[in-house]
């Protein structure tokens, strides 16, 4: 499997290339490609050469801000003209332009952010301005809730996330989201399913420094549409798997009539790269049909001894009353990148409806 970074490639470089010829004055193709081949390309990982692409085409653009500006808007019309269709990740290297040279002219980059996303997301280069331009930013991007666009939508609820993976973080959201709540707002009926993912990851992100904000939200929203119940419900995962009690309660998942048994660990030692397997029954006792939503914990070991634990959906759906059903999960130990696994005592849990009904141990070796 490819690394990310090997999206960088002669063939992407040469492409671009000719777009630039293009569309930027004076663009030198020889020039350009000798500044990206540097003695230090081979070592960048994918960020790094985001950044590195980006400086090396600034080599080429205009000293003025806006006139590199109004060139980038034309190597994206050609970009397009040329196959290079949206979205694709290696071309994050143009919202980067705008978040490392346009930082002094807010009014100037987030109209050429407005433009760009278009094209490729700009959600992590407008982080930097949420930071140094807060209001400013933060209005513009309740005005982009309602533009015709709906990548431009996304932007303004995917840039303002809290707690946006890989995006440069903003302590004024952890710390009071409630600038957030009206793109959001203006966005819980929007036509477009990727805007509203990213108005359910917003929440999601919000959940986990104010539940209170989003299960005020969920009552609100509750029975809306069915788009907005699919909303909440992805944004309230994180809640979900916690347990927390006010989620729980909203969705009516309770323990009443729900009884687990025969629950089994077949392999209580396993080697690394091989896969833990289990199983249970889970029966509805009660008189009627039962919500149940079924999950397991995994309390991985950590370099220091303790014990990190990792919760994984299993299902959730209408029990019939009396409906007995055997369930059988294999959990893979086989090494990934995120995940180092280390020697010696596990713990398994399963749960149901956030609580947990049944524990047991298990060896990890190489």
């Amino acid at each position: 499997m490819s690394a990310l970074k090997d999206l960088y490639t002669p063939v992407f470089y040469n492409g671009i290339a000719k777009c630039m010829i293009e569309s930027i004055p004076g663009f030198e193709e020889q020039g350009f490609m000798k500044l990206i081949y540097s003695p230090a390309f081979d070592h960048m990982e994918l960020k790094a050469r985001m950044r590195h692409t980006a400086e090396c085409l600034h080599y080429f653009m205009p000293a003025s801000y806006p006139a590199a500006v109004a060139l980038l808007n034309k190597l994206i019309e050609s970009l397009i003209a040329h196959g290079f269709l949206q979205e694709r990740l290696e071309m994050m290297f143009l919202p980067n332009y705008i978040e490392v040279y346009g930082l002094d002219d807010p009014e100037i980059s987030l109209a050429a952010m407005e433009f760009v996303t278009q094209y490729v997301s700009c959600e992590f280069a407008i982080r930097p301005f949420l930071r140094g331009y807060f209001d400013q930013t933060i209005n513009k991007m309740l005005d982009w809730a309602s533009h015709p666009h709906p990548r431009v939508r996304r932007l303004a609820s995917e840039g303002c996330r809290p707690r946006l993976p890989w995006g440069l973080s903003i302590p004024t959201l952890k710390t009071d989201p409630s600038p957030v709540l009206p793109i959001l707002e203006a966005l819980k009926h929007d036509p477009d399913e990727a805007v509203r993912r990213s108005v359910a990851n917003n929440l999601n992100d919000i959940s986990k420094d104010h539940p209170d904000v989003v299960i005020e939200i969920a009552r609100t929203w509750k029975a809306l549409s069915n788009e907005t119940d699919a909303i909440i419900k992805h944004g309230c995962r994180t809640l979900l798997k916690q347990g927390h009690e006010s989620v729980l309660s909203h969705y009516e998942l309770d323990n009443q009539g729900i009884t687990l048994e025969t629950f089994n660990i077949h392999n209580l030692n396993i080697r690394i790269g091989d896969a833990l397997s289990f199983s249970f029954q889970i029966f509805n006792a009660g008189e009627k049909a039962k919500t149940i939503r079924l999950e397991y914990a995994i309390h991985y070991k950590k370099a220091n001894g303790q014990l990190n634990r990792k919760v994984f959906k299993i299902s959730e759906r209408t029990y019939a009353p009396g409906q007995q059903q055997t369930i059988t999960r294999n959990q893979s130990f086989k090494p990934i990148t995120t995940r180092k696994y280390y020697e010696g005592g596990h713990l398994l849990d399963v749960i149901v409806n956030g609580c947990v009904m049944a524990t047991g141990k298990f060896r990890i070796f190489k």
